[in-house]
């Protein structure tokens, strides 16, 4: 009973260790007697014990690797050190396993022998600014030699440029000219502004003063002319409402039928009106018998000095 408790337990296990389950973006390369046999997708397989074994389980996901700085000489032989990043993706498990003995070694050695081709081409300022075009050439050099291989190289990016501490310096320099120029610049321009905006501002203001004075004046001269035009015709009016009382005074003496002694003192009273306070002699003859008379009966006027 023993030997076949054990026999069917080693037999389970047996059969559980020829059952694989393929996991999602993966791959798993099956060898049959030390040679290739065939690629396991994903899914549940089984082998023949003894005789079929999964040579490599290749992942299939796109994978990033980050290779050290590389000393790369430009056209200007100026050496720089420049590290990359590879993104890349195995499409071939087959090719993968049984096309280079170590891939990720493999890519690394492609990459820097082709960023020294590139760069050799290019001076120290043109490596600095072409970064993308650096990247286009290096995915393409790669994308081809990497397919015998079965890696397909998706992206190629430049993660540093490090160029000698002496052209840094320089270059620091450079840039701290660059931007103290533009600052001059820039303060230059917002002066002129400021200038034109004061010279616009105060000719703004001198129209508007001008202006305020143009319609003050108007506004006053309209006042003056009002007033005098008023003025007049108060007078006019008093001058009328006068001669309409003198009027009406005569009219009443007429109807009343005054006397000469009421008409002599009308005359002087008159006469009083026409002085006025001033400094006016008025000769009046002793005798006064009408109106015609008093009125040929002044002689002279005098005036005291």
């Amino acid at each position: 009973m023993v030997v076949v408790i054990i026999l069917v337990v080693v037999i389970l296990l047996l059969v559980i260790s020829c059952v694989k389950v393929v996991p999602q973006a993966h791959a798993m390369v099956i060898e049959r007697l030390g040679a290739y046999l065939t690629t396991w997708p994903v899914g549940l397989h089984f082998k023949v014990p003894f005789i079929d074994r999964v040579a490599r389980n290749v992942n299939l996901k796109e994978q990033v690797v980050d290779f050290p700085p590389q000393p790369v000489i430009t056209k200007d032989n100026v050496t720089m050190q420049i590290d990359t990043v590879v993104y890349y993706q195995i499409t071939d498990p087959k090719l993968y396993c049984y096309g280079v003995e170590n891939p990720i070694m493999a890519i690394e050695n492609l990459t820097a022998t082709t960023l020294r081709n590139i760069i050799g081409d290019l001076e120290l300022d043109e490596t600095l600014t072409s970064r993308e075009t650096i990247n286009t050439k290096m995915r393409s050099a790669l994308d081809v030699a990497t397919d015998p291989w079965g890696i397909k190289v998706n992206r190629v990016e430049l993660k540093n440029i490090i160029p000698p501490a002496a052209i840094r310096d320089a270059m620091e320099k450079q840039m701290k000219a660059e931007r103290e120029r533009r600052e001059a610049i820039l303060i230059a321009e917002g002066e002129k502004k400021s200038t034109i905006l004061i010279a616009e501002g105060k000719k703004e203001s001198a129209i508007l003063d001008a202006e305020a004075e143009k319609q003050a004046q108007i506004l006053k001269a309209e006042a003056v002319k009002e007033a005098t035009i008023r003025e007049a015709e108060g007078q006019a009016e008093a001058i009328l409402k006068v001669q309409q009382a003198n009027a009406d005074g005569l009219r009443f003496l007429k109807e009343a039928a005054a006397d000469d002694a009421v008409l002599q003192l009308k005359s002087l009273e008159a006469f009083a009106k026409a002085a006025d306070g001033k400094a006016t002699k008025i000769i009046i003859p002793s005798e006064i018998q009408g109106m015609a008379g008093l009125v040929k009966s002044i002689t002279e006027v005098a005036k005291e000095e």
